[in-house]
């Protein structure tokens, strides 16, 4: 566990996981995804209490959680998004249109999807790279948004206000996208840039996963 200045809190928080990725709070629990479950950690203790199958999922990867307290999870590898509803898991949608759906991120009343891209190989480059998409949470519609497709082999995606920021985790590179436009480079990290975060207001926090760092960066 990391203080919000980059020290470190808590070397050991919790444990009892296999390969842990996404995360999302709700209810004052940590819903993490984990290969073929999610996993809930109770936020005061840091105590495992609750281990959730998710019937068919092949790849969990990223978790976001909307204003109503429900959780959502990507499924990488099945191009399905599952929501968690009182800790009961069901297929939200299932579309190839997500093309391998990594990052998620509940706006309002939509989820921004980040694309990894169609047809993975084995060293997890693409024969067409993702894009950005937008997911209605009550139709469940998928819509790709304009200007932002086949772009890059994305995973972690936030957004401020009407500003969509994401990772390209092959090369480094957070993008900014916003509508109307086309998506923008806004730095350049070195491979393996994930899941990102956000204080919600003016600062992005970036995992480097195979420098075993964290990036913040302060938006001017």
């Amino acid at each position: 566990m990391l203080s919000v200045d980059g020290r470190t809190v808590t070397r050991h928080w919790t444990d009892g996981m296999d390969a842990p990725k996404g995360m999302a709070i709700a209810g004052g629990k940590l819903y993490v995804a984990d290969i073929t479950k999610v996993r809930v950690v109770d936020l005061a203790s840091g105590k495992l209490v609750a281990s959730i199958t998710v019937p068919n999922a092949v790849f969990l990867n990223d978790m976001t959680s909307d204003q109503s307290g429900n959780v959502y999870v990507t499924d990488m590898l099945a191009d399905a998004i599952y929501r968690i509803d009182s800790d009961r898991p069901e297929l939200f949608v299932r579309d190839p249109m997500l093309a391998s759906p990594n990052g998620v991120f509940a706006d309002g009343d939509r989820l921004i999807v980040a694309s990894w891209g169609k047809d993975i190989k084995s060293d997890f480059s693409t024969a067409e790279p993702g894009g950005l998409l937008s997911v209605d949470i009550a139709s469940k519609v998928v819509s790709p948004l304009p200007g932002a497709q086949k772009f890059a082999d994305l995973d972690g995606v936030i957004a401020i206000g009407d500003t969509i920021y994401a990772t390209a985790y092959m090369t480094g590179t957070l993008h900014r996208y916003q509508a109307g436009g086309a998506p923008e480079a806004l730095a350049h990290f070195k491979p393996g840039s994930a899941d990102i975060g956000t204080d919600g207001k003016s600062i992005l926090y970036v995992p480097l996963m195979n420098e075993g760092e964290v990036v913040a960066l302060k938006l001017d």
